[in-house]
């Protein structure tokens, strides 16, 4: 590909963003990633109250069944992101080959790989590993329920014998026909109208949500996510072992990524969706973060930093202020989902503290409380609140915090749409 791409004003204004230029307004991102997108119910209703051609939603993100935001409705809410995800899903199948589905009442399309039961007795969902029924299953969704959950499959473990081989079976190298699929979505995206956004290598150091293997049909290793959190504790040593194999293939497929589309394609890259917060502490240390995970993801960085113009993007949810300092350190750009509710997380502190530093993704309006339960009005003030404390100086791009869940009011959402609108109109 290799060719440089125009930039049109929604590229533009992302580019400032996160380059710490005042841009000409807040740009907003929904549906560039599978922590930045909106619940497939949402995007339902969405296209039902802007009056767009009606079809079913697909589902881009099985386990969060996060929906499809196309250019339609990306143009009625005001996006400035694109995504380039790569084809294969949370599950193992890929995104491709789509079929109907009724959720919950609702109709969708999902990928031919998308193959559940329904257990004979709870009513739940099953889903299965890479499509295949004849396997365990290694998610479940509650009767009536909005998105999976993992299964654990957790084998029994000699924890004196452990094989760091057996919990990487995840990350292996990207064959030529997954690259041919991401240089063919990527050229759909070369007009430079929107700022790309990229999650195509797992280098997700740690992410609970990968550790029970969803996508294997047969996993190996530590398993359970209880006693992978007492792994980082109790064999330091493995878990250094299992980061450095993954960060070894990582930076071996961003190469050829890049070798392939270069520098231009992409604007901002995924690093690793691991958690550090909770709502009112931290899942470890700073030292134990600076000596576990800050090497592997300053390795990561460093790389994509010498080599390429993509900026790194690291989603922590909960109190996560702490690690800060340590994530710059290690090159991380950006910072999402900015969860304002947690504690030590409060909006103006962080600007202040962090300004020019650090780019916000997210922290635009409260996804437990005000969305889904507040009033428009309600939603509205807080959007324009914090556009107004984020905004300054650029460093800031508008998104939720977190995804937006199922049976958030439409109107809330769009009312979150006309504050950001109203808030650039007064640029």
């Amino acid at each position: 590909m290799n060719a440089e791409r125009a930039i049109g004003p929604k590229r533009k204004r992302v580019l400032d963003a996160i380059h710490h230029r005042t841009p000409d307004g807040a740009p907003m991102d929904f549906g560039g990633s599978a922590t930045t997108g909106m619940h497939v119910s949402c995007v339902a209703k969405l296209r039902d109250h802007y009056g767009l051609e009606k079809r079913p939603v697909k589902v881009c993100e099985p386990f969060q069944m996060l929906g499809l935001i196309e250019d339609d409705l990306k143009e009625a809410i005001g996006v400035d992101v694109a995504p380039l995800m790569g084809r294969g899903a949370f599950f193992g199948f890929d995104n491709r080959d789509w079929k109907p589905w009724s959720f919950n009442g609702l109709e969708v399309l999902v990928a031919e790989g998308f193959c559940t039961t329904v257990e004979p007795e709870m009513g739940g969902t099953l889903i299965y590993p890479k499509g295949d029924l004849t396997a365990r299953p290694s998610g479940r969704m509650p009767k009536d329920g909005f998105f999976f959950d993992a299964v654990i499959r957790q084998k029994p473990i000699d924890f004196d014998h452990l094989n760091p081989d057996d919990n990487t079976e995840q990350y292996q190298p990207l064959t030529e026909a997954q690259l041919d699929d991401i240089e063919q979505d990527a050229r759909a995206l070369e007009s430079g109208e929107y700022a790309v956004f990229a999650s195509l290598v797992n280098t997700n150091l740690g992410d609970i949500a990968w550790v029970p293997g969803p996508d294997l049909i047969d996993p190996k290793g530590v398993r359970d996510v209880a006693e992978w959190y007492m792994l980082t504790a109790s064999r330091p040593d493995v878990v250094h072992k299992i980061f450095a194999r993954q960060v070894e293939v990582g930076i071996d497929n961003l190469a050829r990524i890049h070798q392939r589309l270069g520098d231009d394609a992409i604007d901002v890259i995924f690093l690793c969706g691991a958690d550090f917060g909770t709502q009112t502490s931290s899942f470890c240390s700073v030292k134990t973060f600076d000596s576990l995970w800050k090497p592997h993801y300053a390795e990561v960085c460093d790389w994509i930093h010498k080599h390429t113009t993509w900026k790194t993007f690291k989603h922590s949810c909960g109190s996560s202020e702490r690690f800060f300092e340590s994530m710059i350190e290690a090159g991380i750009d950006i910072i999402n989902p900015v969860q304002c509710s947690a504690k030590g997380m409060d909006p103006r502190t962080l600007k202040e503290k962090y300004k020019g530093r650090l780019v916000f993704w997210g922290g635009g309006v409260d996804t437990q409380r005000t969305l889904p339960f507040g009033t428009p009005a309600e939603v509205r003030a807080e959007v324009l609140d914090r556009c107004e404390i984020f905004s300054q100086g650029g460093g800031f791009v508008f998104n939720a915090i977190h995804n937006v869940q199922a049976d958030t009011p439409v109107e809330n959402m769009v009312a979150m749409f006309e504050a950001v609108k109203e808030f650039n109109g007064r640029r």
